[in-house]
């Protein structure tokens, strides 16, 4: 894909991928999804190395000052809070789904909670999302207001400060939480899923 102001002229990157296998009986069975089964989201650590282009327009940060501490950073630099490592959930799910029964998971990447969060929503269903209780990430607020953005924009581009969401029976919520508490991942309700015939996603 074209990936404006990253790559420079006559340059190319390499990069690697890896392809898992998963057990039929282990596959995840979004059918056994119902209305009133709870949302809850996994917090990111930051951008995740989605929709960098934007992020380096907004900033210029060829010319930016990259390192001197931000108040609205909570006292990261730019660079600091750009070059986070994006958290990986890996070990954390394979305990939540050891001790929960989950019906769905979405990694939230570049494409925002619009285009992921419907992939695992059977239809019939829509996932209600509080976005007023996103705990959003003082680097998208900041790339908000520095690039003028709507806020619309910011959800279907960003993960905006949670990097995956797991869909519950709201039976099982407060174990779920407990169970990634216990991994590292402080994880809350993000939302519901509601019967609907229409729209996949709602903020």
């Amino acid at each position: 894909a074209e990936m404006p102001g990253f790559y420079p002229e006559d340059e190319y990157d390499l990069a690697g991928f890896a392809v898992g296998v998963v057990d039929k009986d282990k596959i995840l069975d979004n059918t056994t999804m119902e209305e009133g089964d709870v949302i809850i989201g996994l917090p990111s650590s930051g951008v995740h190395s989605n929709g960098f282009s934007l992020v380096r327009k907004v900033f210029d940060v060829e010319s930016a000052d990259l390192k001197t501490p931000l108040p609205e950073l909570e006292g990261k630099s730019l660079g600091e809070a750009l070059l986070e490592p994006t958290k990986i959930y890996v070990k954390p799910i394979l305990a939540l789904l050891k001790e929960v029964p989950v019906s769905a998971i979405s990694h939230i990447t570049g494409g925002g909670f619009y285009e992921n969060i419907p992939r695992s929503i059977p239809d019939g269903y829509k996932a209600v999302i509080s976005k007023a209780g996103i705990k959003v990430l003082p680097i998208f607020k900041l790339l908000q207001e520095r690039g003028n953005i709507s806020e619309h924009d910011m959800f279907n581009t960003y993960n905006m400060g949670v990097g995956m969401s797991v869909v519950v029976p709201a039976a099982e919520v407060e174990t779920a939480i407990a169970v990634l508490k216990d991994n590292g991942i402080d994880a809350y309700v993000i939302g519901e899923i509601i019967a609907n015939d229409e729209e996949k996603v709602i903020l």
